[in-house]
């Protein structure tokens, strides 16, 4: 049993070796292709500086310990108005979606608000609260709340009716039909939704800090702009994808710990 179990564990690592190593063949070319064309002077050194100079920057930064108190506060920031946006799109969407009387009440009005582009708020969220936080977390809670509203509202329209008959053979209260029944067949829609909602809070974070803020890696790329240090806003820009993407791994982990019971096609 012992070994069956071992031959198991060393059929698995190649796979996920195989998986990673494939999965690193196009960015590693891109970046091969891209110090070899900046070392020839094919590209321009001031447009695209070569991955070693962006190395470079990234190192300077670290060590300096500028990057990381960047960082810090916009993550704070984007997690805040995820968890804003996001909690209050759950509570909405299980609203509308439980009571038809709710989706008349208030579907109109927020499919209204989602259509509003989240620049064309940047100017009253400014003149309402100021360039502080309150504008910043306000804007990104903006644009995570509408991913989670509406795949919790398809999610919980999408439960199959005959399981609300049962419940109520069962004599299920109407608290416990959400909690037993409703939240855990909508769940991977409202998965999908988290996914979206925070992709959309690290868009929501670049754009209020490049537009009012005196800190957050939106900033530092910003005053990197003014002075020409593009290597600077490489680092910006690969700092929000490595945080976005292992944002959006720690989701998928969890979509996996939660749908374990869920047998779907692998690909």
């Amino acid at each position: 049993m012992i070994n069956r179990t071992a031959a198991v564990r060393t059929t698995r690592r190649p796979g996920k070796l195989a998986k990673l190593g494939l999965g690193l063949i196009l960015p590693g070319s891109v970046v091969l292709l891209w110090q070899i064309l900046g070392q020839n002077g094919v590209i321009s050194e001031l447009l695209f500086p070569t991955p070693l100079t962006i190395a470079e920057s990234f190192i300077t930064l670290s060590v300096s310990g500028d990057l990381w108190t960047n960082l810090r506060i916009s993550v704070v920031r984007a997690l805040s108005g995820f968890l804003l946006g996001g909690g209050l799109g759950l509570l909405f969407g299980i609203l509308v979606g439980l009571f038809r009387r709710s989706e008349k009440m208030l579907d109109p009005s927020l499919q209204m608000i989602r259509m509003i582009p989240s620049l064309a708020v940047i100017p009253l969220f400014i003149l309402w609260f100021g360039i502080g936080e309150e504008s910043k977390v306000l804007l990104i809670a903006k644009g995570a709340f509408f991913p989670l509203y509406i795949n919790t509202f398809v999610g919980i329209r999408s439960v199959d009716n005959k399981l609300f008959e049962v419940a109520r053979v069962l004599e299920f209260s109407r608290m416990k039909q959400i909690v037993k029944l409703v939240l855990p067949a909508a769940v991977p829609n409202i998965i999908l939704g988290v996914r979206l909602s925070l992709g959309l809070s690290w868009l929501g974070l670049v754009v209020a800090e490049l537009i009012a803020s005196t800190s957050g890696i939106g900033y530092m790329m910003s005053d990197a702009r003014q002075f020409a240090d593009t290597p600077v806003v490489f680092v910006g820009i690969i700092v929000f994808a490595i945080a976005g993407l292992v944002s959006d791994s720690i989701v998928r982990l969890i979509e996996r710990r939660l749908l374990r019971w869920k047998d779907s096609y692998q690909g």
